[in-house]
């Protein structure tokens, strides 16, 4: 029976290893390819545009897909971060836009989210329901009356047009909420008997205790305002204000290298952010409630 149990553990630990090498292939031949030279990027995929120009040729029906490069060399990340300034200003306007919004929704979302799950009134439940049914709107539905909302406060190509619905979006309110009612409405009724009031029990008490919630929705709002593409392309009309992730969307088919190494650059604040925080987030979701 014990001999069973651990054939069937290695079985699922080798088809998730499996599964997790798969996932994990485009990200690596994105790096190794990133260290390889221009020259022979060029040989490996420069048949790509060529698939259709030569009938009946099967030489151009495929690329030279390599995992090692001949040559380890850097020069793709030199040339994306220094000999390209364009990169590195969409850098900073993606951290311009997404720092704001993951500040700005994280306290509106835990005060409302305490308002949800702590405090007693009428309509409650309601209120929260048209909280939800908000969430569940696609960005295409509200797109409209949000360029008509930007467009009347004078908001419309600028910043600000993107980083206040963001702060005011209802994801972050549902998720923490779901995480609040996890804590026992005795911490505040002992808070009460002792003279706290609403203010000190929600900064002394609810915040300790939903740390890691805000972690888990501070990597998720990351992730999430990082690869927007949508609203910069809608709301900003100026190239030079539109962040990095509309930069690679435009990245000439001619540079494969710099699209790998920028691509990598590019993913590499969101990897750190979850290895910083991998513990607290796995807990977030975990006491949140909300499945993958």
């Amino acid at each position: 029976m014990q001999g069973l149990k651990l054939l069937k553990k290695g079985a699922v630990t080798a088809m998730l290893a499996v599964i997790a090498g798969i996932i994990l292939i485009p990200i690596v031949i994105t790096f190794t390819n990133s260290l390889m030279t221009e020259r022979e990027i060029g040989i490996n995929y420069g048949l790509i545009g060529k698939m259709n120009d030569t009938a009946g040729s099967e030489a151009n029906a495929f690329v030279n897909l390599k995992l090692l490069p001949d040559l380890v060399t850097l020069g793709q990340y030199g040339e994306v971060l220094i000999h390209s300034p364009r990169f590195l200003m969409m850098f900073w306007n993606s951290v311009f836009l997404v720092v704001p919004i993951i500040a700005g929704q994280t306290v509106v979302a835990a005060l409302a989210a305490y308002a949800f799950s702590k405090l007693r009134f009428r309509g409650r439940e309601t209120l929260f329901l048209v909280y939800v049914l908000t969430m569940l709107m696609p960005f295409q539905v509200t797109l409209v009356p949000n360029y008509i909302m930007a467009d009347k406060l004078g908001l419309l190509h600028s910043p600000g047009a993107i980083i206040l619905p963001g702060i005011f979006a209802a994801f972050g309110v549902f998720m923490l909420r779901q995480y609040m009612l996890h804590i026992p409405y005795a911490y505040i009724e002992a808070a009460k008997m002792d003279g706290a009031g609403h203010w000190r029990i929600f900064s002394t008490i609810i915040i300790p205790m939903v740390k890691p919630g805000v972690s888990a929705l501070a990597v998720l709002l990351f992730v999430d305002y990082w690869n927007m593409v949508e609203q910069p392309l809608i709301f900003l009309d100026d190239p030079f204000k539109q962040p990095l992730s509309v930069y690679l969307s435009r990245v000439n088919q001619g540079e494969q290298g710099i699209a790998f190494a920028a691509s990598m650059l590019y993913m590499t604040p969101m990897v750190l952010l979850f290895l910083y925080a991998e513990t607290n987030f796995i807990e977030g979701i975990q006491l949140s409630g909300i499945k993958g």
